[in-house]
């Protein structure tokens, strides 16, 4: 009942920052309480780069916005579908949407991405490698995704090795509603309202999914469902012109049927396994901006309960946990004179887990940075370092360095260089698997490219190379064979820090908006990625569920009849392997979405889409079940 009651008071209080009083929308948690009136457009801000907001062509680090038109745009729950569209995207599921959902960038692994909801930290800090599962992260209360790749631990601290992503959920004034129905009785629907004044907002969000599914286990035929309930709330009070307090809150609950590895043959197949999860999260605190100077400081927390059922042992509960996370921090800009700009700013974060097999454990870490930079006519330049501190494994320092120029009207070359750290998950260290002289994982990462304008104008066009070195990268080793060593006094295995990769390639995005009713992109990425643990059994093997090919393309079209609007997606991935010996082979695949739209007066629009047209059969995880040819069809009301 506490969860309940804090998180509605959450949505009734106060909630991040909004923008200017004239335009209608809150932004993200991190803007002014005023906005001045010539505003850059929402999409084409970043907090990623620099934790405060700047504009995306203000950094030489590659960053991707996408708003909530285009997710509109491509329809459905599935927020998956909507990550494909940023480059150096590589996206595996353990069956239909709800599953476990891993999104790699650049090769990294899925945990070192680190995920912002509403500015709280959202990863479980109870799963193994403490990463973020975005499958319970669906598309109906999501205004904005700000996905940043590549090493940032100077600004974020811990995760920040592969990238950054910051979702920010929905805050319109008025009231939006949406519903859809498709293939295996998906029902998808989404409701969003506030109310600005001159004195406060206040919003709520919230979306519902259930689907019949289909069968996890790709060898399976009973079918495994999904359903959840997604509700987000966000409210400020403007005190002055300078000062706002706010506060937000997020609850999400789902049920999952899962598949299993069922005796003799432990391989995946049908069963009747099901698991329940809960999150919830909020965040509080105040903003100061008085022109030179901004500050915001807040307390956060994020929570994650998890259990598993089995009708075949009575639906007793057999695995449980709960993560919970609790945040305080400070961030700061300073413009002190002319172009220079000083970023700051310091937290401190308390994690703990609990299952029914590890007593309860926690730890704590914390860590403060600062970034100087300048903006100067064409000239953007950041560096800036980071120290942590942990309680269990001791510091961490980071540094980072950015540079974007315009060498001609509208052409830029950018470069960065970024160090990332991981923290070993809670799990790592004290599990019974658990290893407590384990350090953290390290990365260097190098950027170099040219851009002509972004891809939130008319035309742009984008090269990017990338490299991204990591070591004592942590790794499970099984004690099977080992004598001696760390598997002393350990039955089955334990994790260590026994692990070299290295990432590199290239991304490239092409845009073309030539008119109001056409518009077409393409983006584009080669992802090498190499186990370069010397002396280890799969060194100089590609990493697993890393394709080094992967492409998007997308069009739409409004014709001249009656604003009908066509378009269609084409994603096409390369082979991959799903196994870090290499022995497992994931063939490559190709899936084509066709869609349509069109308007009925100012208040209603009908859409649809038939997802997989040509009902391709792939893998995006050995063993696991991909949906089929699907047709949906929907309804939007705005008022």
């Amino acid at each position: 009942m506490r969860k309940y009651l804090l998180l509605l008071s959450c949505s009734a209080i106060w909630a991040a920052p909004s923008a200017a009083q004239d335009s209608g929308t809150e932004v993200d948690q991190l803007e002014p309480a005023f906005a001045p009136a010539n505003r850059i457009a929402d999409e084409q801000i970043t907090v990623t780069a620099t934790g405060s907001r700047s504009e995306v062509e203000d950094t030489g680090q590659a960053v991707t916005i996408i708003g909530r038109d285009e997710i509109e745009n491509v329809q459905g729950a599935d927020l998956a579908r909507v990550l494909e569209r940023a480059p150096g995207i590589a996206i595996s599921r353990n069956g239909g949407i709800g599953a476990v959902t891993s999104v790699r960038v650049r090769g990294a692994d899925a945990e070192q991405l680190l995920v912002i909801v509403d500015g709280v930290r959202a990863a479980d800090p109870a799963s193994p490698s403490g990463g973020f599962d975005f499958g319970n992260l669906q598309t109906g209360n999501v205004d904005k995704i700000d996905l940043l790749r590549g090493s940032n631990s100077t600004i974020w601290g811990s995760d920040a090795i592969g990238g950054v992503l910051v979702a920010t959920t929905r805050d319109e004034t008025g009231f939006q509603a949406s519903a859809e129905y498709g293939a295996r009785d998906t029902i998808f629907g989404a409701a969003t309202g506030g109310v600005q004044t001159d004195a406060f907002y206040v919003g709520l969000s919230g979306s519902y999914l259930t689907t019949d599914g289909f069968s996890s286990a790709a060898s399976g035929t009973e079918a495994d469902g999904f359903e959840q309930w997604d509700i987000a709330g966000r409210s400020s009070l403007y005190v002055s012109d300078q000062i706002t307090l706010f506060a937000r809150g997020r609850f999400a609950e789902g049920d999952l049927d899962i598949d299993g590895f069922p005796a003799p043959a432990f391989a995946l197949a049908d069963t009747d396994e099901f698991q329940k999860t809960q999150q919830y999260s909020a965040a509080a605190g105040a903003s100061y901006d008085n022109g030179p100077l901004y500050l915001t400081a807040s307390y956060s927390f994020a929570d994650t309960e998890r259990q598993n059922f089995n009708p075949a042992f009575g639906n007793a509960p057999g695995f449980t946990s709960d993560g919970h996370s609790d945040r305080i921090e400070l961030r700061g800009e300073w413009r002190p004179i002319g172009p220079l700009i000083v970023n700051f700013g310091g937290e401190n974060e308390w994690t703990s887990l609990e299952t029914n097999f590890t007593a309860r454990q926690e730890t704590r870490i914390a860590g403060a940075y600062a970034q100087l930079g300048i903006e100067f006519g064409g000239l953007s330049a950041h560096i800036g370092a980071r120290h942590d501190d942990h309680r269990d494994f001791g510091g961490a320092t980071s540094f980072g360095a950015d540079i974007s120029y315009e060498v001609a009207e509208d052409i830029r070359l950018r470069a960065s260089v970024g160090e990332g750290f991981k923290a070993p998950s809670l799990f790592q260290l004290f599990s019974d698997f658990g290893n407590d002289l384990l350090e953290p994982e390290q990365s260097t990462s190098f950027d170099l490219g040219i851009a002509w304008h972004n891809r939130n104008d008319p035309f742009y066009a984008g090269v990017t190379a990338f490299q991204r070195d990591s070591e004592n990268q942590i790794e499970f080793v099984s004690c099977f064979g080992v004598v001696g060593g760390i598997c002393t006094n350990r039955p089955f295995g334990t994790y260590d820090n026994v692990g070299k990769v290295r990432a590199q390639g290239f991304e490239v995005e092409l845009g073309a908006n030539p008119s109001n009713t056409f518009g077409v992109a393409a983006v584009y990425a080669y992802v090498d990625t190499q186990n370069r643990t010397a002396g280890a059994a799969n060194e100089g093997n590609i990493l697993a569920r890393r394709p080094k090919h992967a492409l998007t393309f997308t069009a739409d079209w409004e014709t001249p009849l009656a604003g009908l609007t066509v378009g269609g997606d084409i994603r096409m991935v390369g082979d991959s392997f799903d196994d870090a010996g290499n022995f497992t082979r994931l063939d490559g695949y190709h899936v084509v979405t066709l869609r349509a739209s069109v308007p009925f007066g100012e208040t209603v629009e009908l859409f649809g889409r038939v997802e997989n047209i040509f009902d391709e059969e792939y893998q995006t995880a050995a063993g696991f079940g991909t949906p089929g040819r699907g047709a949906f069809v929907g309804a939007r009301a705005t008022f």
